[in-house]
């Protein structure tokens, strides 16, 4: 016989007591009730660290691709928690192992899963597991709500010019409580405070940044500030003093405001929560109406009216940068040449008063100035010409055309495999409600009788012939037009130059990126990197 041990705990200690005594009991139990067992195989499974919210485990996933590879008699664990304390994977699960035919046996519930009761009590207690779970994080919420409210460093990255230490806060019958707060770092606050001062005076990003680059000024990673490094800073009200003028910009915005004017003017910072929602995968920044605000430990570094100035420049700021938009509607190479000088990648830039004439210039030249990259700019129409002159070369019959044109075949055959015709949606809805149809006949007359359900099972046979049919008559005439369309376009390609001519800036761009792996640019040649599919 084969057997599965799942394991799983929480938090991860590095011990591992509970994983390994889960494992043991569960040994136990297997050669205590499966007689013979003591030579079968069994494959053990431990997650240490990972919540039973979902099923996003490795050593569970592992463990779900073996069972469908080996095909094992039975999945013991110890508790049916240790499985997920959601009702909705926990049900998949048992549906997933009985079609499997792979018993589900739990030591400390002992549930027995081949009876209806025992299967509904099963699924009572993972209702049970998933409402412990919710509970318990619905507590921790309230608790950190509080803490917040009151002005608790909760933990998480420092911001910049901050550390978080630990203090002795409270003593209470005896017992002493810890808290933590933030501890200013000297050399990072002075940085901080400069960020300020230049963004007031500059009202530019990029001119704060070029000038913290050649004043030596760096992150605590020891690299140049990002674009968006500055603005995390410059939004954070971390730095914001708690007085009047902070009062009125959150309360104005219906923030959660947690401090009242007789709180304010004493010099000490904010904290702010809720800031992002940490829900979705890329925690986007809330709005600040859901923003929680209270007075910290810590100093305030700027005062409330230059912060909410800094905060009305910033959106500007944005503002004026959507109205932009983010692409020009002549350069073929943004971002596909590289400066060998410092690695950085090069951009389209228009030369002063004449729009028809641009340049490619370094990224890291054009924000931090010459300073940071002396590479000579190259001249934006003679690189354009250069590599659509390489890529009709490339393009004329021969082995390159050839390996062009199998690769555009492969993506037609790709996308024609992903994608169902019309007529097979269609027809499979089609079929989809006429079973549906007898299906319901089956149940309102027609169960006892069996020449009834022999008729009904005839019929469902029959659909399902058919919509195979359909299907496959309709992927062949797709595969036969879309070839029809790749046999067009080498036809075009055969006049390469005629073909680029006809092309529009984003469709010459769509082929540049294709056909081309990368461009380098070291002041004085320009280098072409074809890709290997071209």
């Amino acid at each position: 016989m084969k057997f599965k041990i799942y394991s799983r705990k929480s938090v991860f200690t590095g011990k591992g007591e509970s994983i390994e005594n889960q494992v043991e009991m569960c040994r136990d139990y297997i050669f205590a009730n499966f007689p013979g067992s003591e030579d079968c195989d069994i494959t053990v499974y431990e997650d240490e660290g990972f919540s039973g919210k979902n099923l996003d485990r490795p050593q569970f996933q592992r463990m779900m691709r073996d069972i469908k590879r080996d095909k094992p008699d039975c999945l013991v664990c110890y508790r049916l928690d240790r499985i997920s304390r959601n009702v909705g994977d926990f049900a998949a699960l048992i549906e997933e192992l009985g079609r499997r035919g792979v018993a589900f046996v739990c030591i400390r519930e002992k549930f027995d899963t081949g009876t209806p009761m025992g299967k509904a009590m099963m699924y009572i207690a993972s209702v049970f597991a998933q409402l412990e779970r919710e509970t318990i994080a619905e507590r921790v919420r309230d608790n950190m709500l509080m803490l917040a409210k009151m002005g608790r460093w909760l933990g998480g990255t420092t911001p910049t010019g901050y550390t978080s230490e630990r203090v002795r806060e409270i003593i209470v019958e005896g017992k002493v409580k810890f808290s933590c707060q933030l501890k200013e770092k000297p050399e990072e606050i002075r940085t901080v405070q400069t960020i300020y001062e230049k963004f007031l005076e500059l009202q530019s990003l990029s001119g704060v940044r070029r000038y913290l680059h050649e004043q030596g000024l760096r992150s605590r990673r020891g690299e140049d500030f990002s674009l968006i490094g500055l603005r995390e800073i410059l939004q954070n009200p971390v730095y914001c003093a708690a007085d009047q003028e902070a009062l009125n910009y959150f309360t104005a915005r219906c923030a959660d405001v947690c401090f009242t004017a007789e709180a304010c003017g004493r010099g000490r910072g904010l904290l702010a929560y809720n800031k992002r929602d940490y829900t979705k995968g890329h925690a986007p920044r809330n709005p600040v109406e859901k923003w929680i605000v209270a007075v910290g430990k810590h100093r305030g570094l700027i005062c409330g009216r230059d912060w909410a100035v800094v905060q009305e420049l910033l959106e500007a700021n944005r503002s004026g940068a959507r109205r932009v938009g983010a692409h020009n509607s002549y350069a073929l190479l943004s971002g596909v040449i590289r400066c060998t000088r410092c690695g950085g990648r090069m951009f389209a830039k228009a030369r002063s008063g004449r729009d028809e004439q641009y340049d490619y210039i370094c990224r890291t030249k054009l924000e931090l100035g010459r300073g940071a990259c002396s590479c000579q700019n190259l001249h934006g129409e003679q690189a354009d010409d250069t590599v659509c002159r390489c890529l009709e070369a490339h393009m004329r019959p021969g082995p390159g055309l050839e390996r062009l044109l199998e690769g555009m075949r492969r993506e037609f055959a790709e996308e024609e495999e992903r994608t169902p015709t019309a007529a097979a949606r269609s027809r499979r809805e089609a079929c989809g409600r006429e079973l549906d149809r007898l299906v319901l006949a089956l149940g309102s007359g027609g169960g006892q009788d069996g020449a009834f359900v022999q008729r009904i099972a005839a019929r469902a046979a029959e659909l399902e012939e058919e919509l195979r049919r359909l299907e496959a008559a309709a992927q062949k005439r797709e595969q036969r037009a879309e070839s029809g369309k790749a046999e067009a376009l080498c036809a075009e390609f055969l006049d390469p130059a005629q073909c680029t001519a006809r092309m529009s800036v984003p469709e010459k761009r769509a082929l540049i990126r294709r056909l081309v792996q990368r461009c380098e640019w070291d002041g004085g040649t320009l280098r072409i990197f074809l890709s290997a599919t071209g």
